[in-house]
């Protein structure tokens, strides 16, 4: 029964949290963040402490790390040793620390991420700057608390003379907690202390003409003062740090970036890794060697770039891709009375004025009781002195020390302390104690003694002693801004012909939606031929252009892809291509109606769209450059089983000609149709009766003239010459182009308008193909029914015609060389 009442039945989970509530405590007070006086955590205070306990100071000779690192885990910190030598090395690489509380010699890292020698090797001492954070320690002026084993006392902050929290900034990850404070310039952190001292309720922008921002070791840019003012105001804020890079001319027209400052705790070797990475994966254009020329004069790093290569989009391109430009993130959060506080930039300063108000206050104390000490058995020498044969009878009279005291005391009326400093006296100092010399330092102590109770009774006086230690501080250690802060953040455009290499290939798109760029040389072995089809399948277009070039593919249900040509796959030209879903998500039903190349998004470009069931849309074209690439777009807004028919690009002044299943034909100009956004749905276009729908719509301009060539399912073709229809308005019902039969009249299958030389396709239901020059059929007028040019019986009705496709080159490829 005794055995268990030992256990104690509890739920996991009320163990658990109140076990880790513990472990959270702990990590969160003594290890993990900094305290917002002194701005150290457990293990760096202990390390400083301990080396100025054993005199490891800045005016004396280096010491082993192994020794010092042991008395820190001997004394103050019962953790494993690598933590505590970890610790030692960060507080003394210059390019972590603002200002190094340790100096080491030997090898402490480097920013290449290079880890320190082992502690037995290297040799450290103080820095001249942390005996500021612990000068007067020895005066009573912060708490002790005992160590871990009881043998000895520890300080639980240190005085910090001058606001180390804000020099040197810390990091550091706890339980349910993160810090993340910059370091900052010591003499614009003094100025700021000393500015608040002087109007307490002194505003951020108002402290910030003394503290302009972070000043990191490592140097650099800072772009976004509003992040600054943010983080300072509520301790949160997002800035943009970017190394200091700069174009150099270099003999023969070439170009050199030269980096010799890189952003705060960026591994320079892992940059130089990804910017040469970039380089050999092709990521970007014109680069031809990253080298990293660091040595003892200072960091270099080179990219070296080739002739008339667009250096500023690289340098662009790297700030974007690299760490040469990096997010940071403040989160000033610091130990503030025990309790992990988020943290504005005018409660730091205030934390940090009361910390040193306390520390002289406790020093004064300290120094005054000392005074009134020394000023008591001044007092009591110069009485004795004054009666010295008496004093020395008395004396010479008594049985041993204590009772030449006590006769002392019972005699002339002298205290404890009096008559111990009367008997400790040497002899010649009674013959050589000066009465003057006494007089004197009894007048020193009691200016002294009357200064600091004046000093302890006033504020404002403590704040005069206090403001002039900051300004000693920064004479003495004060130096330039290493980071310079820009006002705005820079926006990274990063220009295609950084990262494409330019390129002419052809591009070729078929019906059922097999997509692929080939070379040119490709193209050149098979002569053109041999083109890579599937059954069924034929070529929509074939284009030649540059691969910094974006192709929009329309489908029938009213989508778009935005196809970057440098992204599509690069293949053989007698394979087959890939296939659009593998690239950009289709819907199974949907196929391609027309293929558009585009070099500029201009602003005086349109895109006109036509639907089965009537409707005309407008668009301007720039609406149509997309950032997404990964899914299909809204192109058009399409009513119920509506679908895109046909989709042009034009100029603005283009002839529209519609034409309807049932024959019917209208034509109008383009600036019928209005002008809409890119998601919007069209206006109508021709007026259509029941079971009529838009088989086609065709943009040309007023000086071509063109012949319309009909197609019709009964396979009868038939041309005819633009003067038989009149230009009417939009919307209207359109004439008739045929002549209307009642037993199986023909319905139009396509129309398009052609020119001498083009060649039209026809194919039937059955999958046979037949071809037909544009000038084998006369012209006819609207009330013919053209010519059959297969036997619909034998090979099937005809389903679909189309112009056949031609290498096209849309682009004046000479004009784009000498751009």
């Amino acid at each position: 029964m005794a055995e268990a009442e030992k256990f104690l039945d509890l739920p996991l989970e009320e163990v658990l949290g109140d076990r880790f509530g513990r472990y959270s405590k702990y990590i969160i007070q003594e290890r993990a963040l900094p305290d917002v006086r002194d701005g150290l955590k457990p293990v760096q205070r202990r390390i400083l402490y301990a080396m100025h306990h054993e005199k490891n100071t800045h005016d004396k000779a280096y010491r082993k790390s192994a020794k010092t690192v042991g008395t820190v885990i001997g004394n103050y910190h019962p953790h494993g040793d690598t933590s505590v030598y970890d610790a030692m090395v960060r507080l003394s690489q210059t390019w972590k620390v603002r200002k190094s509380l340790v100096e080491m010699h030997g090898n402490n890292g480097s920013v290449d991420g290079d880890p320190p020698a082992a502690m037995r090797y290297t040799e450290a001492r103080l820095s001249a700057i942390s005996s500021e954070l612990l000068r007067d320690i020895e005066k009573q002026t912060v708490e002790f608390i005992p160590n871990f084993d009881d043998t000895q006392e520890e300080p639980t902050v240190l005085p910090a003379k001058f606001p180390n929290l804000l020099v040197n900034g810390s990091t550091g990850i706890s339980a349910g907690y993160a810090t993340e404070i910059p370091p900052h310039n010591i003499g614009e952190v003094i100025d700021a202390v000393i500015m608040k001292i002087d109007k307490p309720a002194a505003e951020v922008s108002e402290l910030m003409t003394k503290l302009k921002g972070p000043d990191f070791p490592t140097g650099g840019i800072i772009q976004g003062v509003d992040g600054i003012k943010k983080a300072y105001e509520t301790g949160k804020g997002k800035i943009v740090v970017r190394g200091r890079a700069e174009i150099q001319q270099q003999r023969g027209g070439r170009e050199h970036i030269v980096i010799e400052e890189i952003p705060f705790e960026v591994n320079k070797a892992s940059m130089v890794k990804r910017m040469d990475e970039l380089r050999i994966d092709k990521k970007v254009e014109g680069i031809t060697e990253v080298r990293d020329e660091t040595d003892r004069t200072g960091m270099r790093v080179v990219i070296e770039l080739k002739k008339d290569a667009n250096s500023e989009g690289v340098l662009n391109y790297l700030y974007k891709h690299t760490d040469l430009q990096i997010s940071y993130n403040f989160n000033m959060v610091a130990i503030h009375d025990r309790t992990p506080k988020l943290l504005s930039l005018p409660m730091m300063l205030d934390s940090y004025i009361q910390h040193q108000k306390e520390v002289v206050t406790r020093q004064s104390i300290f120094d005054l009781n000392k005074a009134k000490k020394r000023a008591h058995i001044v007092e009591g020498l110069m009485k004795a002195i004054s009666i010295l044969d008496d004093v020395i009878t008395t004396i010479r009279g008594s049985k041993d020390k204590a009772d030449a005291k006590q006769q002392l005391i019972a005699k002339y009326d002298f205290t404890e302390e009096q008559s111990e400093a009367i008997v400790t006296l040497q002899l010649y100092r009674l013959t050589n104690t000066d009465i003057t010399a006494l007089q004197s330092e009894a007048d020193e102590l009691q200016k002294q003694i009357d200064y600091l109770e004046k000093l302890l009774a006033s504020e404002r006086e403590m704040m005069k002693v206090i403001k002039a230690d900051l300004r000693s501080m920064k004479k003495q250690y004060n130096d330039e801004r290493m980071t310079n802060i820009e006002d705005e953040v820079q926006e990274l455009k990063v220009d295609l012909e950084v990262t494409v290499a330019s390129e002419e290939v052809l591009v070729s798109v078929t019906k059922h939606g097999y997509i692929k760029r080939t070379s040119l040389r490709s193209y050149a072995a098979s002569n053109g031929e041999d083109f890579a089809l599937k059954d069924g399948d034929h070529l929509l277009r074939l284009y030649e252009i540059n691969t910094t070039d974006t192709i929009l593919l329309f489908t029938n249900l009213g989508k778009y892809l935005f196809l970057p040509v440098h992204k599509l796959p690069d293949i053989r030209w007698k394979d087959l291509g890939q296939y659009i879903s593998n690239i950009v998500q289709v819907e199974k039903d949907e196929y391609i109606v027309e293929a558009i190349p585009v070099r500029e998004f201009k602003d005086d470009q349109y895109l006109i769209f036509f639907t089965k069931n009537g409707m005309v849309k407008k668009s301007d074209l720039k609406l149509y450059q997309a950032q997404r690439h990964s899914k299909a777009l809204v192109a058009v807004n399409l009513k119920k089983d509506d679908e895109v028919v046909d989709v042009h690009l034009t100029g603005g002044n283009s002839e529209l000609f519609i034409a309807s299943n049932k024959a019917y034909g209208l034509w109008y100009h383009e600036e019928e149709v209005n002008t809409v956004g890119q998601r919007a749905a069209g206006v109508k276009a021709i007026t259509l009766k029941e079971g009529e729908e838009v088989v086609s719509g065709q943009v040309f301009n007023a000086s071509e003239d063109p012949s319309i060539l009909i197609s019709t399912h009964r396979a009868a073709v038939k041309r005819m010459r633009l003067k038989e229809f009149e230009r009417t308005t939009r919307g209207k019902r359109g004439v008739i182009m045929l002549r209307e039969l009642k037993k199986d009249p023909h319905r139009l299958i396509d129309v398009h308008l052609v020119q001498r030389n083009d060649q039209v396709l026809l194919m039937t239901d059955k999958e046979e193909t037949v071809e037909v020059n544009t000038m084998d059929f006369k012209v006819n007028d609207r009330y013919s029914n053209g010519s059959y040019v297969l036997d619909t019986e034998q090979k099937g009705k005809l389903v679909e015609a189309w112009i056949k496709p031609g290498y096209e080159i849309p682009f004046d490829t000479e004009a784009n060389e000498s751009d």
